[in-house]
């Protein structure tokens, strides 16, 4: 990777559109950066989906990316971090620079010196073992719990962030037994940080909530600066492409990213 690439954009994909969640994050932070989004609301969700699905979806997303010329592709979903993350690396070697959201997160964990950690997720997720099996490959002392939370996503998707419905549901799935004494909660899902604030106020003010938007910037930023992939030049509007346009789909980018949307339907399968 060298710096006359500097102006190429950063390609940003997820299941659906739950990941302009991160989109949004890079947005703000990389305002001079060109950025081409991807969602496969075509194949959504992918927490049920088998992770030989989501590796084919993964693959073909990311060279739909790479056609784009993106210097570096986040992988803006836990599920495909989880499961096409390693295999991405291995097709696209030399091609460009994979971000996932799992990593930066078990790496904070580990600085932060946790001893029981509370991770709520898709069933995907939580069925890969990758956030305990990360954590614990570099420290076995931690103790890390995990929940499937399958309510969560379609009810941000639908709307349901900040009221008597979502309140009932995140309370209903927080009070599970497993998550007592943790010190931290990873929202392993791009859809959660939308209730963060519900979350925390769940729980009391020691315990940290903790979701990729946190921690993925710097990992960004790392990149950027030690590849020499600044850009400098002339920056575009961001483009945020689907698998399968609806209406719906494009009135729901506004509870997840902060400027307008216009969604541009791609058919890559």
């Amino acid at each position: 990777m060298t710096s006359f690439e500097s102006n190429k954009p950063i390609g940003i994909f997820d299941s659906g559109i739950g990941g302009l969640t991160v989109a949004n994050a890079i947005y703000r932070h990389f305002p001079n950066e060109n950025l081409i989004y991807f969602g496969d609301t075509a194949n959504l969700p992918y927490g049920d989906k088998s992770a030989d699905a989501i590796r084919y979806y993964a693959i073909k997303i990311s060279k739909f990316l790479l056609e784009q010329n993106c210097k570096m592709i986040i992988i803006a979903c836990n599920s495909a971090s989880s499961a096409a993350y390693e295999v991405l690396l291995d097709f696209f070697k030399e091609k460009t620079i994979f971000v996932n959201v799992v990593d930066p997160l078990v790496d904070h964990v580990i600085e932060a010196e946790y001893k029981k950690v509370g991770v709520i997720a898709t069933k995907a997720t939580v069925n890969s073992n990758v956030y305990k099996q990360k954590i614990q490959a570099k420290n076995q002392m931690v103790d890390v719990v995990q929940l499937a939370t399958p309510l969560l996503a379609p009810m941000i998707e639908e709307g349901f962030c900040n009221d008597e419905i979502s309140h009932t549901v995140i309370s209903k799935y927080l009070s599970d037994k497993s998550l007592n004494d943790i010190e931290v909660l990873l929202l392993a899902c791009t859809h959660y940080p939308l209730i963060k604030k519900q979350i925390q106020s769940f729980f009391s003010s020691d315990i940290t909530v903790m979701d990729s938007t946190d921690v993925v910037v710097d990992v960004v930023q790392h990149f950027l600066e030690s590849k020499n992939l600044i850009n400098t030049s002339e920056v575009n509007a961001p483009v945020f492409y689907v698998s399968d346009y609806t209406k719906s789909f494009e009135e729901a980018t506004k509870v997840f990213y902060a400027d307008k949307v216009e969604l541009i339907e791609k058919s890559i399968w």
